[in-house]
């Protein structure tokens, strides 16, 4: 089962890379046809913006001066951090299932003796931390990703915008459900909130994963 999960990783990994990397062909052509072409887009995430805007925390300190060759290796280094949230999104994926199933096993250990109680509980939290980890260090690294040099628009629902809408759920339900966590286990009320929460971080996030890998 391991090698298998490790298999797949690979296999979406090296499909993105793929994609990503004719995607960056594709760009560099056009930038050869039309010299005009601005180095940034128009449109930024608000953390690309703060460091990767015209006036940027990393334009105006220096260390990455807005040019054509820097943003050559802008673009290269977004394909890698693109890359690594995919990969992180799978790792992530598997994670929030083994957490669902211990979770199951904590919520119904009413009857468990403290020894087995702990010992789930102690599971549970520490397999809390890992989904935490990688799930926010995916984040991160989508929303601190250098700007692409062109936003494509595209009318209608898409696979890329379907991503972004649940991305906005699930990071929400992911907050919810860690700061609903302390209370889970105080209350039969916090418990059902803290369940909600985690089914609807994992239920969003496991369709924003699909609609891209699909």
């Amino acid at each position: 089962m391991g090698r298998l999960y490790f298999l797949l990783i690979f296999v979406f990994s090296f499909g993105i890379a793929e994609v990503h990397a004719q995607e960056l062909d594709d760009i560099f052509n056009s930038i050869e046809k039309e010299e005009e072409l601005p180095l940034l887009p128009d449109k930024m995430l608000f953390t690309q913006r703060f460091l990767w805007g015209e006036n940027g925390l990393l334009r105006r300190s220096e260390l990455a001066p807005l040019s054509p060759i820097q943003r050559s290796r802008e673009i290269e280094l977004r394909r890698k951090m693109l890359v690594t949230h995919q990969v992180l999104g799978y790792v992530t994926l598997a994670s929030m299932i083994a957490q669902g199933i211990i979770g199951g096993k904590l919520y119904n250990c009413d009857n468990c003796n403290s020894r087995e109680y702990n010992q789930i509980k102690n599971a549970h939290e520490t397999m809390a931390a890992v989904v935490n980890v990688s799930y926010f260090s995916g984040a991160a690294l989508s929303l601190f990703a250098p700007p692409p040099l062109i936003n494509r628009t595209e009318k209608g629902l898409s696979s890329a915008r379907a991503h972004k809408w649940l991305a906005s759920i699930h990071f929400s339900a992911m907050v919810a459900t860690n700061l609903l966590a302390d209370g889970a286990s105080e209350s039969q009320t916090g418990r059902n909130l803290h369940r909600i929460a985690a089914y609807t971080a994992f239920g969003s996030f496991a369709t924003a994963t699909l609609v891209l890998t699909f």
